[in-house]
């Protein structure tokens, strides 16, 4: 959710660059800045959870991936 907020705030924040709205908000695009922000830490959230994912079937079966047939690996993955 993060990633696609982001993604639809970033793009906001270019298609406006330089509007008058901004001259509000301290004369910064805060969507541009809030847009990239999000897109970072849901991009980030995405990498760290594969990867606590992928770890956390080895631990719980107890298995070695370095173990497992092709086979295996997409019976563990449905």
């Amino acid at each position: 959710m993060f990633v696609i907020f982001g993604a639809i705030l970033t793009i906001f924040g270019l298609l406006t660059l330089g509007d008058a709205m901004y001259d509000i908000s301290i004369g910064k695009n805060i969507n541009l800045f809030s847009g990239l922000g999000m897109l970072a830490f849901g991009i980030f959230m995405l990498i760290i959870s594969d990867l606590k994912f992928g770890k956390r079937i080895d631990e719980t079966l107890g298995i070695d991936e370095e173990e497992l047939t092709e086979e295996a690996k997409k019976d563990l993955l449905k």
